[in-house]
């Protein structure tokens, strides 16, 4: 059977499909944590719900709603959101210096960008994939060492995970208000390479 059987999708959605029910349902919820994301001290948080609601909505082959992003949302508390969003501005204000020594003209000044800029978006992978960890509500930093053990363990998953924040970036140079709606299909790819080797655990687990 498919993975999204139009019988468990509410009345109407057969009108366009299931892909097309799920991909709006990635836009909406983008678009909620586009808005939670707006202080900046609560973005890890707020994308964190997107990908915990479109995770559950793969897996269970229904709909995501409003309501259930809400509920994700305050799950984390406040104690686990400000140390989140305190690493933010600390990666906001590493990307800032990058920029100044690139364009300082200083000896050295170049190596020195690039070596801030390999760690940045290896920083950045890791922690969307701990963002899309089932139970990072539960606590940053054990999500934190799992998406680092994730990552040494598939690093061709690290390396599509970059090219979609490379896109994302590229759209968002290319029409700013297009940061509104790109949480949710970042999220959504996220969550494709994390889905994309669990069968095989499935199945272990299943036969143990």
């Amino acid at each position: 059977m498919s993975a999204f059987a139009p019988q468990r999708r509410e009345p109407g959605g057969e009108l366009f499909g299931p892909r097309f029910t799920l991909f709006v349902d990635m836009l909406a919820v983008g678009l909620a944590a586009a808005v939670a994301s707006l202080p900046l001290i609560t973005a890890p948080t707020a994308f964190a719900a997107v990908c915990a609601v479109l995770c559950r909505s793969i897996r269970e082959d229904r709909p995501g709603e409003h309501g259930e992003y809400v509920a994700e949302f305050r799950a984390h508390g406040l104690r686990r959101v400000l140390p989140a969003g305190v690493v933010v501005f600390a990666a906001v204000a590493l990307v800032v210096l990058d920029m100044a020594l690139a364009g300082a003209g200083l000896p050295g000044a170049r190596p020195m960008s690039w070596a801030l800029t390999a760690v940045t978006v290896a920083g950045l992978v890791v922690a969307l994939r701990a963002a899309a960890d089932r139970e990072v509500a539960h606590g940053w930093r054990p999500a934190l060492n799992r998406a680092v053990t994730r990552s040494a363990a598939d690093p061709a998953g690290c390396g599509l995970i970059a090219v979609a924040v490379g896109l994302c970036v590229a759209f968002v140079w290319m029409l700013p208000l297009l940061a509104l709606l790109l949480p949710g299909p970042l999220a959504f790819a996220i969550m494709a390479v994390e889905l994309r080797v669990e069968p095989a655990h499935d199945d272990t687990d299943s036969g143990g």
